[in-house]
């Protein structure tokens, strides 16, 4: 069996060159501090995916009771 290849790529945070191999649990970010800090910043609606937003109905809402 062939060992995996060393790929390096830069955090997606901080620019830091990284390992991305399954031993780095954090990847593809250089620590848990710059992947807590991308997840803060999808939580606090800093990151969003472009489109049109989606409007949920919730049970209560829609009268099935």
């Amino acid at each position: 069996m062939t060992e995996p290849q060393n790929l390096v790529v830069a955090c997606p945070n901080c620019g830091k060159k990284t390992n991305y191999h399954p031993e780095n649990i954090s990847r593809p970010f250089c620590s848990d501090r710059c992947r807590l800090i991308d997840l803060g910043e999808w939580v606090n609606g800093t990151h969003r995916i472009p489109g049109e937003p989606v409007h949920r109905q919730d049970s209560e809402d829609s009268g099935d009771h």
